[in-house]
């Protein structure tokens, strides 16, 4: 089993920053391909970013390029969501979610992020 547990999330003004933080334990974190999803009130889960196990290539949805970035942290086994010129349509519960080689998926609680005045 994989254990994730986000944090960060908050309340933050429009054009402000957040950074979201998720730390996966149970399993070897190298190996593991991270990912973050958010789920908008009334809307489904969407894939934000995917980073993979390597750190390598990346894969930004187009809502959020050149405004959010993920890196990895090996000597922590963490995982980040930096979040630059947030706006109200970035509002949602946001998901970590690690994949394992062979594909077996895991995803943490969620961290509510609130975009607002």
């Amino acid at each position: 089993q994989v254990q994730l547990v986000e944090s960060g999330g908050g309340l933050v003004q429009p054009g402000g920053s957040l950074r979201l933080s998720c730390a996966a334990s149970g399993f070897s974190f190298s190996r593991l391909a991270m990912s973050w999803y958010r789920q908008a009130p009334g809307k489904e889960r969407e894939l934000v970013v995917a980073i993979s196990s390597t750190g390598g290539p990346t894969n930004y949805a187009d809502s959020v390029k050149d405004r959010f970035t993920v890196f990895r942290d090996e000597t922590k086994n963490t995982v980040y969501l930096q979040m630059n010129s947030l706006k109200p349509e970035d509002t949602a519960v946001y998901y970590c979610n690690a994949r394992k080689p062979w594909g077996t998926r895991y995803w943490g609680k969620g961290t509510l992020v609130t975009v607002s005045s």
